[in-house]
């Protein structure tokens, strides 16, 4: 082969002319190796003559962000995070839906993915882009002051700025393309389709709906009432003896009365006059009037007997409750949610009121 190779040259030299040497193995752009000086090299220098040397074969190809020497080779390693053009990353428009276009790292490959603006979160399209790499051991996006972006973010939120996609170790700078705006008319037209749709949608699944809706309301109430039955029996029997103690109470305050009422009487009739025991009865009526006044000072509320009489049922309801561990919150709990489940399957059953509001219902019952 070089016998061929030399015959070639000399073949397109004209005769009698000393004819250059030939370089084996040596490639366009690259500088023949210097004469020896007696100056010390720097390093640099060093490796360009040994790669010179062996034939400047170096058509390797090389990663953006970092800076070749004479020879085509690495002179320091890629930083991290290197910032690549956003040309690696592209974003496009097809059918109404972006088209975001990348390189996969381990494969070398161009892959497109196609995303839901208004349904697909930042970290859906992440996991699907590791999911296509299994050589991806990180992927984040990153907005361009340095924040970074959370995976719940909707991608339509994403795509209205510039961001970095940060792939293992290498960041592609993203410019997504201004969408042009929609006119006022073509809005109406899509709002007006979107109802259409939606309207469909409803007709077509509202009975499923129903029916699935109305089994999930019966086994929730199922399990209300299984919860409520034993603290409801437990209630029952606080509920009587604090209802007992209160009556008690009332019937106590009556006899007191009566028999205040019947020594007065005893006294000013049969043993004392009524010029005597005047300013008795009177100092009686205002200890009773100061009495009262005490309960509204602690209280905050009037003397009104059915006012009176509930908080001391409450009182004796509570006091009971504590000696025997009933849970009045829970219980609480339970009824309101069973009360909300009985009103949404009342609703349910009742189609002429499935699109009106729950207070237009409520002043309407």
């Amino acid at each position: 082969m070089l016998a061929g190779l030399g015959r070639a040259v000399r073949s397109g030299w004209p005769p009698g002319k000393r004819q250059p040497p030939v370089l084996l193995g040596r490639r366009e752009g690259c500088p023949p190796p210097a004469a020896p000086q007696p100056a010390q090299c720097s390093q640099s220098e060093k490796l360009c003559k040994r790669k010179a040397r062996v034939g400047c074969n170096f058509a390797k190809p090389v990663r953006l962000g970092t800076h070749t020497g004479a020879c085509g080779g690495l002179e320091g390693a890629a930083p991290p995070n290197t910032l690549v053009p956003s040309d690696e990353v592209t974003i496009n428009y097809r059918h109404g839906l972006p088209v975001i276009t990348l390189t996969l790292p381990t494969r070398s490959e161009r892959c497109r993915f196609t995303v839901k603006p208004m349904l697909t979160t930042v970290g859906a399209f992440l996991q699907g882009v590791q999911r296509e790499d299994k050589g991806i051991e990180r992927a984040e996006v990153f907005a361009t002051d340095g924040s970074k972006v959370s995976d719940a973010t909707l991608m339509e939120v994403l795509l209205m700025n510039d961001f970095k996609l940060i792939i293992n170790n290498t960041a592609y700078s993203v410019s997504p393309p201004v969408k042009d705006k929609l006119s006022s008319e073509h809005a109406t037209e899509m709002e007006d389709i979107k109802s259409l749709v939606h309207r469909l949608f409803v007709a077509l699944h509202l009975e499923e709906h129903q029916i699935r809706k109305e089994r999930e309301l019966l086994q929730k109430l199922d399990h209300l009432k299984e919860e409520l039955l034993p603290l409801e029996q437990v209630k029952a029997r606080i509920t009587d003896s604090a209802d007992a103690k209160t009556s008690r109470l009332l019937w106590v305050g009556l006899a007191l009365m009566s028999t205040q009422g019947g020594a007065l009487a005893w006294l000013t009739w049969w043993v004392y006059s009524w010029d005597i025991m005047e300013p008795v009865t009177y100092f009686v009526t205002y200890g009773s009037a100061m009495a009262f006044y005490a309960y509204f000072v602690l209280t905050k509320r009037d003397y009104i007997y059915p006012d009176a009489t509930d908080r001391q049922f409450l009182h004796y309801f509570y006091q009971k409750s504590k000696k025997q561990h009933f849970n009045v919150e829970r219980y609480n709990k339970l009824k309101e949610d069973l009360a909300e489940a009985e009103e949404s399957l009342k609703r349910l059953r009742q189609p002429l009121h499935l699109r009106l509001p729950i207070q237009e219902i409520s002043d309407k019952d």
